[in-house]
């Protein structure tokens, strides 16, 4: 009878920890997901959308389409992209809330903003 009660205590951790770890993935996928991501198109030598609201924390794609090189420059030079060749992307988070005005530095009249508001979480 002890014989028994000495295998079953293994097993008992081993099934805790399996299920600790299963709580830890799931919580660690939740928080994975839960942060956004948004995109704007570069097209026709216009930002699409041309203004873009998000949560601070969300990442946004900046892609073109166009056949000739663009950038993605704020106006304050807080973010400032290479030439973006053609199916190019920049990519850039942002952390804080506020209003973000850009404009390709090639084409000055492509301009477009992004309005980042607090993180609801």
């Amino acid at each position: 009878m002890q014989h028994q009660q000495m295998r079953a205590f293994p097993a008992r951790k081993l099934i805790a920890a399996t299920l600790m770890a299963l709580a830890l993935g799931i919580a660690a996928g939740a928080q994975a997901t839960a942060a956004e991501t948004a995109s704007v198109s570069i097209e026709n030598f216009t930002f699409s959308p041309a203004e873009l609201t998000v949560t601070a924390g969300t990442t946004v794609t900046f892609t073109n389409h166009d056949d000739i090189p663009h950038t993605v420059v704020a106006t304050d030079n807080s973010f400032k992209s290479k030439p973006l060749d053609t199916d190019d992307t920049y990519t850039i988070t942002f952390k804080d809330q506020g209003s973000f005005d850009y404009f390709c530095s090639l084409h000055p009249h492509m301009t477009g903003k992004v309005i980042v508001l607090p993180n609801a979480g």
